[in-house]
């Protein structure tokens, strides 16, 4: 059974991932579950006068929080979703990143699905401060950053942009292959570089080919265009609606989700964009 964790900040974004997250599985059986973190701003995890159980500010803030969860509960009562769906509702004192690295763990959770931004939902940011220090800092899952005007549909098309400059590893890509196989969605894979493949561009190439042998795939290659433009140009041009990358440390894409990568690909906010990560790092 698939496990799915879904932060949520009670914000329309939060519950339109939510639902396409359950939405996207649900061929599946799948646990969900619904996280909420609260803080206290003015606070550090470092800081020892941290409010515990029992203080007003403590459980000013975790009755809020319950109160919002009831609600979501409720919203998620008129559903009729697949009966091999079950959810779990959690809210959990700490900061985001804590609190899903910590949960990810206890419960072997399998993908995170998450708005792309929160609760302010300010329409000049991409990418929300929680989104990008989720796909940067959860290192042991991957990450499915859902814009909010995004609606489910089984993507048509999954772009996987690469530069074939890596030793590609069969558990790092399972998650995009078991999207493209839940939603019979074709992989382009998208090489941009400057020049003709190199013998240990081929040889990844290879491996990339045995280990995509079961899915639905295509070569496409753009040469002397830069990265962002060229994957944006590309993913337009097409109108795919999904995104994936394995976001490696100190390589072709170096922190994918830094800026200025990160706004050329908000150009187009209506692609979700699957993070998925180097395990060795």
């Amino acid at each position: 059974m698939k496990k799915i964790l879904i932060p949520t900040d009670f914000s329309r974004n939060a519950y339109n991932a939510m639902g396409y997250a359950i939405d996207l599985y649900q061929r599946q059986a799948c646990e969900f579950y619904i996280l909420h973190s609260y803080f206290l701003s003015g606070y550090s995890t470092e800081n020892l006068l941290i409010p515990e159980p029992g203080d007003a500010a403590y459980e000013a803030v975790r009755e809020g929080a319950d109160k919002n969860m009831e609600k979501v509960k409720t919203q998620l009562n008129f559903r009729t979703d697949s009966p091999d769906h079950r959810f779990h509702f959690i809210n959990e004192f700490g900061t985001l990143v804590d609190v899903m690295k910590k949960m990810i763990e206890k419960h072997d959770i399998h993908m995170v699905v998450m708005g792309t931004r929160g609760e302010t939902d300010d329409e000049h940011v991409w990418f929300g401060s929680n989104t990008v220090d989720a796909m940067e800092k959860v290192r042991n899952c991957p990450v499915l950053a859902v814009p909010g005007n995004v609606l489910y549909k089984d993507p048509n098309e999954i772009v996987f942009p690469t530069s074939f400059k890596t030793h590609y590893k069969k558990r790092e890509l399972e998650y995009l292959i078991d999207i493209a196989k839940t939603t019979n969605a074709p992989i382009r894979i998208l090489h941009i570089d400057k020049g003709s493949l190199k013998e240990k561009q081929e040889e990844s190439k290879k491996l990339l080919e045995s280990i995509l042998e079961n899915v639905p795939y295509t070569y496409h290659s753009l040469l002397n265009i830069d990265v962002g433009t060229g994957l944006q140009c590309f993913v337009q041009s097409r109108e795919s609606e999904m995104i994936a990358f394995i976001n490696k440390k100190h390589t072709f894409f170096g922190s994918i989700f830094s800026n200025p990568l990160v706004k050329q690909l908000g150009v187009n906010p209506s692609v979700p964009i699957l993070a998925m990560h180097d395990l060795r790092n």
